[in-house]
């Protein structure tokens, strides 16, 4: 081999005259075995580290006391982690939930023994309160009150009014304005990034401190503002950063993003835990909605740390009822196998509207990215608030908040209701059960009340297509949840007022009996709840659980299932995706469904990269390139990673070496080894030649190639590959033939590859 001698000055090092040598396998690189952002991680290889960290352990704690005390503390750590997840999640969503409802109830006025009191809390401790009038007390003053001095007439009304439209948009702009300036991550639900990322993503800053802290004061901020949107989805992500954020305390979870993305499931399910009061729920949601890798261990964890988080938030009671959830209810009479059909009708219902709700919000959505609506974020956000709280005001169903909404829908009447919606006329002989009253004839109220509510049900359905998705934290389940809320409480007094004037038909007979409570209308909005939420989400399991552990109705689960199955039965024969499945395409971030199937026969050489046209696989060879040509290979490509090969000539594939970890290792070359110029050789095979003695010394990276990469041969069919990437979470899978390299498939081909089958721009599976 041919050197420059002029290099020999700076050998002087060597034995000999023989350069030392490096090897990467002696001691780790800082920054080697790292992923950049926007890349995919190697589950495998993540794995595989965390193996090899658990043998050493074990070995290790057979010598002494002090191994042994830290390989207990690293099998506990886990669940140490999960208790703070817990502990932190809940606390937040209490914090949330008080400063939610205060601020909700600031749109309409002010309490003046203490203005940190809301409404409800303001009146409790009130000697001048009546029953009929219980939201009326001396200490809780409109801001019409405050500002003319009275409260009737129509320059009173006008004042709340415009305060009340004042407050919502300081509000929203407020929020439009923090997430603009400090943390653009913390707009939107987080449910499909969280997905993403859950599948083993990278998107640097998207679970951070400024994330979590900006995301927390904006969603009470939204939420305030009476716009069209839930704080559900959005205390997931807010779990998510709490889990991401503490992963730093414990270093096998901070070195290892494939044990992180354990943590992350159990906080996803911790999430929905502190936003329902639903602990088993939530870690069913993680399981069928966000997770791509569960294991049994997962399942455990999860399960406790929604448990501590659900505990943490009964602790701080957020509600002031000693209950976990805002819809607690108890319905009185069971449900009677006739009232299948309309439960069945609302399920019917709910997949239709979400199969609408999602074409139309992504058609908006398309818009807002393609169009200029996209360049102007805050006044998007403060014109859909205006027209919110201008259309809201007048009708008192939409202007209250969503939750109290969707609470009073789901309430069964009783003896000590005043709403207007149970109102009924009153029936002379009336026999009482209880705190249960027998249908009743509606009564003018009854049906003004319903006028109103039909009028809320077009103004939800429209206002939360532009609403969610905005540059604004803003979830989907409540807006969801209200508008089969209010489908089903329609429904249910018209059943209640068929049963009530023609008991004597065949469909009421033997079980009606004139003077009986028959028709629950509560429990038809609580399977209108579930039904929507259902043909949005396609949540099934899940969801079932959700609404039981929400509602406290245990006995209510065959509706339940009927509507949830029907809904998605409906949604999925419309259009196959779920909202977040439909985000994650429109953001175009490389997800591969689990459930989506691939039923095309085509093989890895039609989708493996380089095509026939195109220039050969950019490969490497294990001993004959120089320190300068990997370079320069780097810097004219933009691939992830390379094949080394045997040779040029022989194209026998060795193994895999990743882009970022040979950018790290030659710089630390440089650092740490005398000597290592641009004409110095890289080895990646296990034996390195003798060099002659004046050749600058050469560099060992065999430690950094992955001497097990995934192949497959060139007539594998695409369906066994795609199998292989969804199952064992790999980034690239290299295609030989009997031996030879002859290209590579990554997880963005694959996607491309479906896009173009289902007639869609293949250039769109980019991260936008």
């Amino acid at each position: 081999m041919e050197c420059d001698t002029s290099l020999g000055a700076v050998l002087e090092n060597g034995v000999n005259g023989v350069p030392k040598m490096m090897d990467l396998l002696d001691e780790p690189v800082p920054g080697v075995g790292t992923y950049e952002d926007f890349n995919t991680i190697d589950w495998v290889r993540e794995k595989s580290k965390d193996r090899d960290r658990h043998r050493e352990i074990a070995s290790q704690s057979k010598e002494s006391t002090w191994a042994f005390i830290m390989s207990i503390h690293d099998a506990f750590s886990g669940w140490l982690l999960m208790l703070l997840v817990g502990l932190k999640a809940g606390a937040l969503a209490g914090w949330i939930d008080i400063a939610a409802h205060w601020m909700t109830d600031l749109k309409e006025g002010v309490c003046l023994s203490g203005f940190w009191f809301n409404h409800e809390h303001c009146c409790w401790n009130s000697k001048e309160t009546t029953f009929q009038e219980r939201d009326k007390c001396p200490n809780w003053k409109s801001w019409a009150e405050l500002l003319i001095g009275y409260n009737n007439g129509p320059l009173a009304y006008i004042m709340n009014y415009l305060m009340y439209v004042c407050w919502a948009l300081f509000f929203s702009f407020l929020a439009v304005s923090l997430v603009r300036s400090f943390a653009p991550y913390a707009c939107g639900s987080g449910i499909p990034e969280i997905k993403t990322i859950l599948s083993g993503f990278i998107i640097r800053g998207y679970l951070g401190k400024w994330t979590l802290m900006i995301k927390t004061i904006t969603l009470v901020l939204a939420v305030s503002s009476g716009l069209s949107l839930g704080k559900e989805g959005p205390l997931v992500h807010v779990a998510c950063c709490c889990g991401n954020i503490l992963c730093h305390l414990f270093t096998k979870y901070r070195k290892n993003e494939a044990k992180r993305r354990e943590v992350l499931s159990a906080a996803a399910a911790v999430g929905v835990s502190v936003a329902f009061g639903a602990p088993i729920g939530g870690v069913l949601f993680s399981l069928e909605e966000v997770s791509y890798y569960f294991p049994l261990k997962t399942l455990w964890r999860s399960f406790f740390a929604a448990l501590v988080a659900a505990f943490t938030l009964r602790s701080i009671n957020p509600f002031g009822n000693s209950r976990l959830v805002l819809f607690y209810v108890e319905f009185h009479s069971p449900w009677h196998l006739v009232e299948l059909v309309p439960f069945v009708l609302l399920g019917i219902f709910g997949g239709i509207w979400g199969a609408f709700f999602i074409r139309a919000n992504i058609a908006w959505c398309r818009r807002r990215k393609t169009t200029r609506l996209g360049q102007y974020p805050v006044l998007e956000v403060l014109v859909v608030t205006a027209i919110t709280a201008v259309l809201a005001f007048p009708n008192s169903y939409t202007r209250m908040s969503t939750s109290e909404l969707i609470s009073e829908l789901f309430n069964d009447c009783g003896l000590l209701d005043s709403s207007q919606l149970c109102n009924y006329s009153n029936v002379s002989d009336i026999k009482l059960s209880g705190n249960t009253l027998p249908d009743r004839p509606a009564s003018h109220d009854v049906y003004m009340a319903m006028w109103q509510l039909a009028l809320a049900l077009i103004f939800k359905m429209l206002i939360t297509v532009v609403t969610f998705g905005m540059k604004i934290p803003s979830g989907l389940f409540i807006p969801s949840m209200a508008v089969g809320a209010i489908a089903g409480r329609l429904l249910g007094v018209g059943m209640e007022q068929l049963a009530y004037y023609h008991h004597d038909w065949v469909i009421f007979k033997g079980w009606c009996s004139p003077g009986a409570d028959c028709i629950t209308p509560g429990l038809y909005a609580m399977v209108g709840a579930a039904a929507c939420l259902g043909g949005v989400t396609r949540m099934t399991v899940s969801l079932v659980v959700i609404m039981f552990e929400l509602t406290g109705g245990l006995e209510y689960i065959v509706p339940l299932m009927a509507a949830t199955m029907t809904s998605k039965w409906v949604a999925d024969a419309l259009g196959r995706e779920g909202i977040y499945e439909a985000h994650i395409r429109l953001n175009g971030y490389p997800f591969l469904e689990p459930k989506e199937e691939f039923s095309h026969k085509t093989l890895a050489m039609d989708v493996m990269r380089p095509r026939r046209s195109d220039p050969p696989v950019s490969i490497i060879t294990q001993d004959g390139m120089s320190v300068e040509e990997v370079e320069a290979l780097i810097a004219d490509t933009s691939y992830s990673g390379f094949p080394v090969v045997v040779s040029q000539e022989s194209q026998r594939l060795v193994g895999f070496v990743l882009r970022r970890d040979l950018v790290v290792s030659i710089e630390n070359a440089r650092q740490r080894q005398e000597g290592v110029v641009s004409t110095s050789r890289i080895f990646f095979t296990e034996y390195t030649p003798p060099q002659p003695p004046n050749c600058p010394p050469p560099l060992k990276l065999r430690g950094i190639m992955d001497l097990s990469p995934f192949t497959v041969t060139d007539h594998t069919p695409m369906d066994i590959v795609v199998d292989i990437f969804r199952k064992l979470g790999l980034r690239q899978c290299l295609v030989t033939h009997n031996g030879r390299l002859l290209g590579i498939i990554t997880k963005k081909d694959i996607l491309k590859h479906m896009a173009q089958i289902a007639n869609r721009d293949p250039d769109s599976i980019l991260f936008n």
